[in-house]
This record gives C-alpha cells, sequence and structure tokens, in this order.
C-alpha cells in the first residue's frame, strides 16, 4: 500500500536538516544515512550522500531523474554472482585432467593396461515386513 498524497513523501527529519546546512557551503561532502525510506525530494538535487546497504555506504550523486523514489533504490543490498557457464566449467575440467601427476595412468588412456578392479557388487536388499512388494 502506498503512501496517501496528503501526507506528502517521508523524508527523514535529520536528512533535511543536513541538506539546509550544507546548501550555503562550497566543498560540500557527502551526507551519510541510513534512511533508505527517505524520498528524494527537489531540495536535494546535487548533493552527495552515502547510502548504507547494510555492509558499505554507497556514493550516490542526487540527480533530477532521481527525485520521487527512495535512496535505497540506489544501493543495492544483495551481490549477484554470475553463474558458471557450461564452457568455463568445461575449461576447469580439461585443466583438472591436464595437472595429473605423469605417473598415473588411467585405464581408457593405456589400452594395454589390464582392466581395474571394479568395485563390489552392493549386497541385495532384503525384503522384510515392512516393504511393499507391488504385483
Amino acid at each position: 500500500m502506498t503512501r496517501g498524497v496528503w501526507k506528502g513523501p517521508f523524508v527523514h527529519p535529520s536528512l533535511l536538516k543536513k541538506a539546509d546546512k550544507l546548501k550555503d557551503q562550497t566543498g560540500r561532502k557527502p551526507i551519510k544515512t541510513w534512511s533508505r525510506n527517505s524520498t528524494v525530494i527537489p531540495e536535494f538535487v546535487g548533493h552527495s550522500f552515502l547510502i548504507y546497504n547494510g555492509k558499505t555506504f554507497i556514493p550516490i550523486t542526487i540527480s533530477e531523474e532521481m527525485v520521487g523514489h527512495k535512496l535505497g533504490e540506489f544501493s543495492p543490498t544483495r551481490k549477484f554472482v554470475a553463474h558458471t557457464s557450461a564452457d568455463k566449467k568445461a575449461a576447469q575440467v580439461a585443466q583438472s585432467s591436464a595437472k595429473a601427476p605423469p605417473g598415473a595412468a588411467t585405464p581408457a588412456a593405456s589400452p594395454g593396461a589390464a582392466p581395474a578392479a571394479s568395485k563390489p557388487a552392493a549386497p541385495a536388499k532384503k525384503d522384510n515386513k515392512w516393504s511393499k512388494k507391488i504385483t
């Protein structure tokens, strides 16, 4: 549910005070804020903000296109780590097989070698009174 129009946009009072103080100054320092839910208003245009994303402060300079949006929209809280593509996985497998020690021979690599002993077969499961047979 959105905020009522008659209430106006929410802006944290301390942000308004800090923005008013910095209007007259020439060397503006960024305003450090944790208030991600504050709306960007026209008085903020041209000011720099450091918006907290839960871990670090992300520097943002407010432009006219940002007016009406929330400050939190400009500092993402989640970091996307790209999915590994199939060709990268294939390259990793090729590198790991190339790094095998020179004396180690695989059964498929040496055709004259005796076949490797296979694992013993797992014992067959016994039927008990709790297992159901479907016929």
